[in-house]
């Protein structure tokens, strides 16, 4: 073989070729060979961090704003089946993340002794992770692991999903050829040329067309074209769920986000009256359309997602979608060939931010945040579950990372984290007292990496989004553990804010004394969440009580 490396260093190589920016880790015996060579060969940085979910969380995050690729390193067993959750969540919201799992040796294998971190057999943890993963490689072999790498990372890339590769500690430094570029194999053009030109009859046929932007847009990198095809056509265009703020940086004006009942009455209405429903990218569930689902006729919806196109009952199959949105293009109609035009929909007024003693609610954060935003410019924003998430849906942010379906808690402080390690931007973090007993305590890890988060905490003492299902249960009581009190230890500075003139002043002083992270306590009372919130768990109670009587 010739230009041969370590088998771990052309691994990082090819990683880096395909976008990515650091590995997060955390070693354990079966990892140290790996370890030495992720941190001695300085292609791509390691950050380790304290709890593997949060790798996972880390490196997801990463992958979501940096466009690249996200990386993960555990060790086997006990550091890898930590990371399955997030792992699964990067899954459901089609995020390219890659796992790297040491194993035990190939020669310590075959004996009549279990080894220690093994669970039922050796490759158990394969199968686990074969169901949150769209491809899977046991690099046991130089001469093959180039072929199984390049394999596994092409389908990374192509379907935006993540990958698992488990390399046994004796091959980390195995000298190894160069990892390949994966060949794809090109989509049919004339099946994409139909597609378009069906779509593009249907538009021009249509009353009252409507594009959905959707997570995949931003995924395969498609945001300019996507929004340039929105301009072209002029068409009304609004965001999904999670495909929220996808588009925003390009020509087209984007509507707003369909919540179904929760969201705009007149965003809704035009959705839902479509009769010509394009979804691009859209993943098909219950919070990607607002809660509930059956408002919308998807037999009349044309959905561009996974790899395919469905026209009503019609599948063009193997359809990725860039080679669709570049169809479109050339069989748009042009403006004014029968399209009505983009209507105006009359924005929510936002809600007035009035620094004063007057007792927070959950919806004057979003509006004390965009109210700072505006005054100093926006920073990204990292958002956890539960009203943390509706909060973002209310404040005017630019780049947002957020587990909107999978919805695992524990997301927000990590992904942060991730976010500024592969962007050197200063990112904000919304994040509930319970989520925040997860994974709020990666913060102690900012200062060995100069990260300087600004996190505002959400302490109402209780899981409030469950607390509004079940408002009398003490299962969703939780203790105020007076988090500001713990920043200054982690290395950060602490604020515990009860109004908004206090709330103010603390993302002042934030903003002002940048090089630690501050962590801004907000105190809310019990039983009040934000209005966004209240309207979507509304819709859900509803729809959960029709499911349980019928």
């Amino acid at each position: 073989m010739t230009n041969t490396q370590p088998l771990v260093r052309q691994l990082l190589t090819a990683l880096k070729a395909r976008g990515a920016r650091a590995v997060f880790g955390i070693p354990g015996d079966y990892a140290l060979p790996m370890f030495r060579q992720l941190e001695g060969n300085g292609l791509v940085p390691l950050f380790t961090l304290s709890h593997e979910p949060a790798l996972g969380f880390a490196a997801d995050a990463a992958a979501r704003l940096s466009g690249g690729l996200g990386v993960a390193a555990v060790t086997y067993g006990a550091g890898a089946l930590n990371l399955v959750n997030s792992v699964a969540g990067a899954y459901a919201e089609r995020s390219p993340l890659v796992v790297m799992s040491a194993a035990p040796a190939l020669s310590e294998r075959g004996g009549l002794f279990g080894l220690h971190h093994q669970s039922r057999s050796l490759d158990s943890q394969l199968k686990i992770f074969s169901e949150v993963t769209c491809a899977q490689a046991v690099i046991d072999n130089p001469e093959t692991a180039p072929r199984e790498i390049a394999r596994a990372l092409g389908a990374c890339t192509t379907q935006s999903l993540p990958v698992y590769l488990e390399i046994p500690m004796d091959m980390c430094a195995q000298p190894t050829a160069p990892v390949p570029v994966f060949e794809t194999r090109p989509a049919d053009p004339d099946a994409a040329a139909a597609c378009a030109a069906e779509i593009a009859a249907i538009v021009r046929n249509a009353r009252n067309p409507v594009l959905m932007i959707g997570i995949e847009v931003k995924r395969f990198g498609l945001e300019w074209e996507v929004s340039r095809l929105a301009d072209l056509v002029n068409i009304p265009v609004v965001s999904s769920f999670l495909g929220r703020g996808v588009a925003s940086a390009g020509p087209a004006r984007i509507a707003g986000t369909y919540l179904g009942v929760a969201g705009s009455p007149e965003l809704s209405a035009m959705v839902e009256s479509s009769d010509a429903l394009i979804l691009l990218g859209v993943v098909l569930s219950d919070t990607d359309f607002g809660v509930p689902a059956n408002r919308l006729d998807l037999r009349k919806a044309i959905h561009a997602a996974g790899g395919q196109v469905r026209i009503g009952h019609h599948i063009y199959p193997e359809l990725p979608l860039a080679d669709l949105v570049a169809a479109l293009a050339r069989h748009a109609p042009a403006k004014g060939e029968g399209l009505a035009g983009a209507p105006a929909i009359q924005a929510a007024a936002p809600r007035l931010f009035v620094a004063n003693d007057g007792v927070m609610h959950p919806s004057d954060v979003s509006a004390g945040i965009t109210a700072f935003f505006a005054r100093h410019g926006t920073m990204p924003v990292a958002t956890d579950v539960g009203d943390s998430l509706f909060i973002s849906l209310e404040t005017d942010c630019g780049d947002l990372v957020a587990q909107s379906y999978y919805a695992s808690m524990g997301f927000g402080v990590p992904a942060a984290l991730g976010m500024q390690a592969v962007s050197g931007k200063r990112p904000l973090v919304l994040v509930g007292d319970g989520a925040f007993q997860m994974t709020g305590w990666e913060l102690g890890n900012c200062q060995r990496y100069g990260w300087d988060p600004i996190v505002v905490v959400l302490n109402n003492q209780g899981w409030e989004m469950l607390r509004t299902f079940e408002p009398w249960a003490r299962f969703n009581d939780l203790s105020d553990w007076r988090f500001a009190d713990i920043a200054a230890p982690l290395g950060g500075i602490g604020h515990r804010v009860n109004n908004r003139r206090e709330f103010a002043g603390a993302l002042e002083t934030a903003h002002a004394q940048p090089g630690r992270f501050h962590l801004i306590e907000v105190m809310l009372p019990r039983g009040t969440t934000s209005l966004t919130l209240a309207r979507f768990v509304d819709a859900f109670r509803k729809r959960r009580a029709t499911v349980i009587a019928a």
